[in-house]
Parts: C-alpha cells; sequence; structure tokens
C-alpha cells in the first residue's frame, strides 16, 4: 500500500555528498538558531555513508550522542544497528543516519516545533547532499518535522508515501521498540523487522542509474 501526503518542491542536490556534507557540518557547528545551542555539548549531525541510498531520519540527540558527537550510539542506537543487520543491512555502509534536531533538548523531552522549524534547514541540506531514493522516518516527530504529519504513525507505519522524487517509509523509533522486548508475530519489534525486510527488498529491485546511482521513485508494487 502507498500512503500519499502532499508533494512539495525537491531540493537542489550539490555536485558531491561528501563535499556538501563536509560545508554543512562546519556551518552546523557553529549554529545558534534556536535556545539548544546554549545547553548542548556537540551538534549533533551524522552517522554512516554519504553516499547511501537509504537515509534514517530520528527525532534529536540524547545525552550519549551529546556527548559523541554521533546520533544513535545510546541502547536505541545499538537496537537500531542489530535489527538493520537482520536485515541485512550495514549502517555504516548502507546507510547514512540523522536526526530532525541536531542539538540535544534538555532532559532528552520532546523538540518543539519552533526548535524543529529552526533546524530544518540542516536536515534539508542533508537530504539534498545524500540524495538517498529512501528515506525512514523513525518515530512520531520524524513523521511530523518531515511530513508534517502529527498523528497516525502506527497506521502509517510500514507504508511507502512518495515525496520528493523519492519514497518515504515511517517505521517505529528504537527507543520505543526498548519498552516492547517481545518479539512475538505482530509485536512492535517484529513489525519493525517485516518493514526492513521489505526495506531491504527494495534496495536489491531498484536497477543503478548513471554513475551507479539508483533512480528516484522506483516503482513499490
Amino acid at each position: 500500500m502507498v500512503a500519499k501526503v502532499h508533494p512539495s518542491v525537491p531540493f537542489a542536490a550539490p555536485s558531491s555528498p561528501v563535499t556538501g556534507l563536509a560545508s554543512l557540518r562546519e556551518r552546523c557547528g557553529a549554529c545558534e538558531r534556536c535556545g539548544l545551542a546554549a545547553g548542548r555539548q556537540q551538534v549533533v549531525i551524522s552517522r554512516g555513508e554519504a553516499t547511501a541510498r537509504l537515509m534514517l531520519i530520528g527525532e534529536a540527540p540524547g545525552a550519549q550522542e551529546d556527548g559523541c558527537g554521533q546520533p544513535f550510539v545510546g541502547r536505541a542506537g545499538q537496537l537500531l544497528d542489530q535489527l538493520l543487520a537482520g536485515a541485512d543491512l550495514d549502517s555504516a555502509r548502507d546507510a547514512y543516519l540523522c536526526n530532525v534536531i541536531k542539538c540535544r533538548p534538555p532532559a532528552n523531552r520532546r523538540p518543539s516545533g519552533a526548535e524543529i522549524a529552526a533546524c530544518r534547514p540542516w536536515l534539508e541540506e542533508q537530504i539534498a547532499a545524500v540524495d538517498p531514493p529512501l528515506i525512514l522516518l523513525l518515530g512520531a516527530t520524524a513523521l511530523a518535522g518531515v511530513l508534517g504529519v502529527k498523528q497516525g504513525l502506527s497506521r502509517l507505519r510500514g507504508q511507502w508515501m512518495p515525496w520528493q522524487g523519492r519514497w518515504l517509509m515511517p517505521l517505529f523509533h528504537p527507543s520505543y521498540l526498548l519498552r516492547f522486548p517481545n518479539e512475538a508475530e505482530g509485536s512492535p519489534r517484529w513489525l519493525t523487522r517485516a518493514d526492513l525486510a521489505a526495506v531491504h527488498q527494495r534496495l536489491n529491485s531498484m536497477e543503478p542509474a548513471h554513475g551507479g546511482r539508483p533512480p528516484l521513485l522506483p516503482p513499490v508494487p
């Protein structure tokens, strides 16, 4: 099933993902667009492969991420790596991981709408630089931050959505899955494994385009 969202204007991709992301990292490191800058240790931009065909977007850095400067390195990140590996996807080789927000909110609270809006240009630059054909939105905050959809994660989870010439799929956030260790059929973890298996299948079905990069908007059955 393919869910429909309102189309928007695509971002212009730079000539080189590595060059674009290096410039972004330098400029984002000095960002003071919102009040979160005052309490951060580090700006948390990304980890993974800059030329990956798959991008994962989460919510915001936690304490461990704030300390080391990389997203998804705590318990939730370890679980995410395990789930990706279970779908034969390597988080360092096959994916580019980032968050809607680049600075840790106090006490790991959910970022505000104003904070998400202030950080949105950085996320847009990341998407343009990496130019992935597939994006996974991890959790309700990522779903709202990218698509403006403020509810319905359980209903939309696992569905492909066309957006800016690429395909998006909402998934449960790994921090949510930590609350549900049961992997019985129909459980959140079981559903997430099934979703990631579908992602792996989609990646394998995409024919490389010019320069080895896949075409955008592959057909979704």
